[in-house]
């Protein structure tokens, strides 16, 4: 597997308007330079508006692969969609969903995760996008992304390798447990 991180990007909760209801959410996420701690449960510079649904100890971080987005260029012309688009904490190339699964070991810099689940798309990603339908469009799509652990704090950045160090033996990949999952 070669794989490397193309983008890490990070986000703090607002408060928005939308639909008239104000909703806090921290999925608008923008690329930092340079190398950035990752620690406990967190990226420095990024936060998640709701623990029960994202973020803490098994969504620490989210990983969503670059090459999904020539796709989403084509379904969606006019989204604006730069590095963390989607959300995402770090933006790869050469690691899709077809890769891994849950309980795999990476290091990335000189940090190590574990590899949790697949990203379940909620109504904020409809937020993101001003899409009542970007929901569904994001199951029927398969481009899920997942979700890492923390297991040794670091440092990563743009331009890191990506290594896998342990596989897990038996377990479906996140894009196997994406698709078995129950959909809106």
């Amino acid at each position: 597997m070669k794989a490397t991180v193309l983008s890490v990007n990070v986000g703090l909760p607002r408060t928005i308007d939308w639909q008239g209801e104000l909703v806090t959410t921290a999925i608008f996420k923008s690329p930092v330079p340079g190398r950035i701690g990752v620690h406990g449960i967190n990226i420095d510079g990024d936060r998640q508006a709701d623990l029960t649904v994202h973020g803490g100890e098994r969504k620490s971080v989210y990983v969503y692969p670059h090459e999904h987005y020539a796709f989403w260029r084509g379904a969606l012309p006019h989204a604006d969609l730069g590095w963390g688009a989607f959300g995402e904490n770090v933006t790869t190339e050469g690691l899709l969903e077809t890769d891994v699964s849950a309980g795999d070991a990476l290091e990335i810099g000189t940090a190590a995760f574990q590899v949790t689940v697949p990203r379940m798309p909620c109504y904020k990603l409809a937020i993101r996008f001003d899409r009542a339908d970007m929901i569904k469009r994001f199951w029927v799509s398969g481009r899920c992304g997942f979700y890492l652990t923390i297991t040794r704090p670091g440092e990563i950045g743009h331009g890191d390798a990506i290594r896998l160090t342990r596989a897990a033996v038996g377990t479906p990949t996140i894009a196997e447990t994406f698709q078995t999952r129950k959909r809106p």
